[in-house]
């Protein structure tokens, strides 16, 4: 145990650590080298039902430039010692920004945020690691430019690139983020700088507007891995649409789910809905109204009495399904006509647009989100229960209704076996539905971030069996989804990091590959 360091990196001793510190200070000042608790408390701070202790960085480093990330490499080859490299975003629900292991290295990039491009006419952004949402956003509308963005829910505090690597997604018809990613400069663990598809090419201005470039297309494994530091990141933006037309339906009994799925599908395979269309379930939506010891106090799940009168109060569907369409007023017209037949056939659905929802903040919430607004209410969820802890479970299963009410009973069996709420819904993509479940618990409570740490891996375990892959996960729980996925594609993973980065020294762990 270190009196100097609140963590060393796993195998080394303080006096290496020492010297190793000496020559990261020597490349970007004492200033930009975080050594203090005080310092590192950012950085340590977890939503997981683990000890913080488990994920305390060692140090932090500001670099500001690609030439300073290659001479941090070439140090951390040298003494072996991994960074875990973060820019803008919190994380929060999947980790936060403290390492996948005790002792790395954090390597923040949030002060290298220049946005380095932005084409009007071709509708594309090349921005730095640290740009947020919030500042690429408001450089669009200071410009002018007429382009939209899209973001996941925390929007201004996170950024395109972290969210993009991760495999984010957000709302508007730009909303798989990755599909719309196009060209990455890529620092290398050598410290050579790759610069993916056209951008290889020397004297190239096809960076940002064609993808794959020549021979296989490499961008893809620098998402969700640990064989590079990304340093540049060209992505597309979507034109303004002439009209923006955001609604809910409401559905009253949670069976309906059948229903809505069934719908939405050929609705997004053909194009009319253009959005991922989110279907919320009730206590999704409620902690922008309410708070749950305003309907139940003490242990166990809420009951779906109260649940059922909860959206009465605050005039939600125990469903509410969010989207918009996009295009000319014409062209909205003849889509809205489609959508309103294909939903009021059954007579179960309530269909409400602006102007019948008016002020209401949940649809308010929504609607921002769906126009790439600025908004941090889904962080409401946080005030459900109290005491700082969430999880994120994302399962992924085809776009059928069959499916969600499968998915949905099944997370709401295991929830309440541990006392926890189901606050879920569904992402409805093309041909495929994103299972977003806020496993919220009081940190607090120790004998809740037992039953948070057990509910969570036994959701993992009866889902992977039944088929249903995680898309992401939390950096307590990397390991465990990454075996899901069985050997070869865990020993090709493992080739991979052994030829790009042969001494392990990026964030070794991340997605479960060291």
């Amino acid at each position: 145990m270190s009196n100097k360091y609140i963590a060393l990196p796993k195998g080394m001793s303080e006096k290496t650590f020492d010297s190793a510190i000496g020559d990261f200070r020597s490349v970007l000042g004492d200033a930009a080298v975080l050594t203090s608790p005080q310092q590192l408390a950012p950085y340590i701070k977890t939503m997981m039902p683990v000890p913080d202790s488990d994920h305390t960085p060692s140090a932090a480093l500001m670099a500001t430039t690609v030439e300073e990330i290659q001479k941090i490499v070439g140090i951390c080859n040298r003494y072996k010692v991994p960074i875990w490299t973060i820019s803008t975003g919190k994380n929060l629900g999947y980790g936060s920004a403290a390492p996948v292991e005790r002792g790395q290295v954090v390597l923040d990039l949030k002060r290298m945020n220049r946005i380095l491009e932005v084409d009007k006419d071709l509708a594309y952004a090349l921005v730095e690691p640290g740009v947020t949402y919030k500042q690429l956003y408001d450089y669009i509308a200071e410009h002018k430019l007429g382009l939209w963005l899209s973001m996941p829910a925390p929007s201004a505090i996170a950024g395109p690139v972290g969210n993009t690597l991760d495999r984010g997604v957000g709302y508007t018809p730009y909303g798989e983020h990755f599909l719309f990613a196009c060209g990455m400069e890529v620092v290398l663990a050598n410290g050579e700088v790759l610069r993916t598809g056209m951008g290889s090419m020397p004297n190239s201005n096809t960076w940002q507007v064609f993808k794959w470039g020549y021979g296989p297309y490499l961008d893809g494994i620098f998402t969700q891995s640990n064989y590079g530091i990304v340093t540049k990141f060209g992505f597309w933006l979507m034109p303004a649409p002439p009209a923006f037309k955001p609604f809910v339906i409401q559905y009253e009994n949670e069976e309906d789910i059948v229903e809505i799925v069934e719908i939405i599908r050929p609705l997004r395979i053909s194009g009319v809905i253009p959005n991922a269309v989110v279907i919320a379930h009730a206590l999704y939506e409620a902690p922008v109204k309410a708070r749950r010891s305003d309907y139940v106090t003490g242990p166990g799940a809420i009951p779906d009495a109260a649940v059922r009168k909860l959206a009465k109060d605050h005039h939600l569907g125990i469903w509410n399904v969010y989207a918009a369409l996009y295009g000319t007023p014409e062209q909205n017209e003849v889509n809205w006509k489609i959508v309103t037949q294909a939903f009021g056939k059954s007579g179960k659905a309530k269909i409400l647009t602006e102007r019948e929802a008016g002020d209401d903040p949940a649809f308010k919430y929504r609607a921002s989100l769906m126009r790439g607004d600025m908004t941090l209410q889904e962080f409401s969820l946080y005030n459900w229960r109290g005491g700082g802890g969430s999880m994120w479970f994302a399962p992924v299963s085809q776009a059928r209704g069959s499916e969600t009410l499968k998915q949905m009973a099944l997370t709401k069996e295991i929830l309440a076996k541990y006392g926890l709420d189901y606050s879920g819904e569904f992402i409805v993509g093309m041909r495929d539905m994103h299972h977003i479940v806020d496993v919220l618990y009081d940190k607090t409570d120790p004998g809740q971030v037992k039953a948070a740490y057990q509910c969570f891996d036994e959701l993992l375990t009866i889902f992977s069996a039944q088929g249903y892959g995680t898309y992401r996960v939390n950096t307590a729980f990397m390991d465990k989804v990454a075996e899901t996925y069985g050997p070869v594609q865990r020993q090709v993973h493992k080739t991979l990091k052994k030829a790009l980065d042969p001494n392990g020294i990026l964030a070794p762990g991340k997605s479960g590959i060291r």
